[in-house]
């Protein structure tokens, strides 16, 4: 493990690969809770957490399932393993940042059901990264999430007072950004870090 494999692994993660942008992995809260930036802002950080925090536990977990044989049920573990980490960030956002835990509302729970943070946890068993690897890439890609969601809402936040023809009012011109915000990050692919 290299400083120089964490780094491709890292703006691999934020860019290339974004879990949004790239693998299309996450879009219900991507589109549901990106009205506005300072939710955004919330849930991209509480995604980041969990996804930080599944990729240690995941990594373990995966540990002891191939040691009992039982490989087929990563999926499974890892979901009650995300579910849990879910309910942790749910009750301490109660208790910490009622007015955050009050604007993400019923996108907090919907968490456990994005499909972003299952992904890492299982490409994290795909790509055979070691426990700092799979923790670096869960982190980073979570701040990929969090970087798309931030420039998606701000976008939104600009078009509530442009003018729009009448049929893009709303969610159409909301989806047509995205694929917009969705090739240029595409632009990224090309990128060579160090040759």
């Amino acid at each position: 493990m290299s400083l120089t494999n964490l780094l491709a692994i890292s703006l691999g993660a934020i860019l290339t690969n974004n879990f949004i942008f790239s693998q299309f992995l996450g879009i219900c809260p991507f589109l549901g809770v990106s009205k506005k930036t300072d939710t955004a802002i919330g849930m991209g950080l509480a995604v980041t957490f969990v996804m930080g925090l599944a990729s240690a536990f995941t990594f373990f977990v995966n540990k002891l399932l191939v040691a009992l044989g039982l490989e087929y049920m990563q999926t499974v573990a890892f979901i009650l393993v995300i579910a849990s980490l879910v309910q942790f960030v749910e009750m301490f956002m109660k208790k910490a940042m009622p007015t955050l835990y009050t604007a993400l509302g019923v996108y907090l729970p919907l968490i456990t059901t994005n499909c972003a943070v299952l992904g890492v946890a299982l490409l994290n068993v795909q790509s055979n990264y070691n426990f700092i690897e799979s923790v670096v890439y869960g982190i980073t890609g979570g701040l990929g999430f969090l970087l798309a969601i931030f420039l998606f809402a701000a976008v939104r936040e600009s078009l509530e007072f442009a003018e729009t023809p009448k049929c893009f009012e709303g969610f159409p011109i909301a989806l047509i950004t995205a694929g917009l915000l969705a090739l240029g990050f595409m632009g990224f692919s090309g990128m060579v870090v160090w040759q």
